[in-house]
């Protein structure tokens, strides 16, 4: 394992040896798939930056019942607001694969964050993106349909199909208990909206993958379903 935060996008452009001092106040972990690495109410202030593997964030109800807030992926970092405000933890962080993560004590993280003008402004945008996106979404279980909420996660989830102009692709497809837990619903509901979309030819359930064959076509309907709700 290569402990340089140089790999780290958050800190590329760091000048060397100032990159090696700080990576000898982190400790650089491997974590196992399924492995829980934060837990909800934790009192940990620590923050986590993805090195590699992915991970999901997620919050379970005393029932059993979970809302998925995101999946995080290499170059991505999660802790940081309790790393900040010193609360605690606001959800349960579990490795999806094998991980390696390095972990900063929160103190030297807000000391890179006022010595380091150029880290502390990729921060921030992470900040403003993260409300951004979470103003999105309430905005959507606000005033969307269980349909159009599904239309809208699928179009997040899925990227260009290569070699399919018009096409996007979700792969590996999407577990319906983890779309219903994106969107509030029940696995069920979510089985009955993609086989109207497969019945529709919106989409089409291959080896590998859920593709969306019009995309374009799901996009419109959401538009025009926000369009009515305003």
């Amino acid at each position: 394992m290569s402990n340089s935060l140089l790999r780290i996008a958050y800190f590329e452009g760091l000048d060397s040896a100032e990159a090696e001092r700080i990576a000898r106040k982190c400790i650089w972990r491997r974590v196992d798939e399924h492995e829980l690495v934060v837990d909800y109410d934790d009192r940990s202030t620590d923050v986590y930056f993805i090195v590699s593997g992915d991970l999901r964030v997620l919050i379970r109800t005393p029932a059993g019942k979970e809302v998925i807030l995101c999946d995080l992926h290499p170059g991505q970092i999660f802790g940081e607001m309790a790393a900040i405000d010193g609360a605690e933890r606001s959800a349960n962080v579990s490795a999806l694969t094998k991980s390696e993560l390095c972990i900063m004590p929160s103190s030297v993280f807000k000391n890179v964050l006022v010595s380091q003008p150029a880290v502390c402004e990729k921060v921030l945008r992470l900040l403003t993106k993260r409300i951004r996106d979470l103003n999105a979404r309430l905005f959507e279980r606000s005033v969307l349909d269980l349909r159009h909420r599904l239309y809208a996660e699928l179009l997040r989830l899925a990227l260009p199909r290569k070699g399919h102009e018009g096409q996007s692709i979700i792969s590996p497809p999407p577990l319906q208990h983890d779309l219903a837990a994106r969107i509030g619903c029940r696995r069920e509901q979510v089985n009955r909206e993609v086989q109207a979309m497969i019945h529709e030819g919106l989409a089409e359930k291959i080896r590998g993958g859920l593709v969306l064959l019009r995309p374009a076509t799901l996009e419109q309907r959401l538009t025009a379903c926000l369009e009515q709700a305003g």
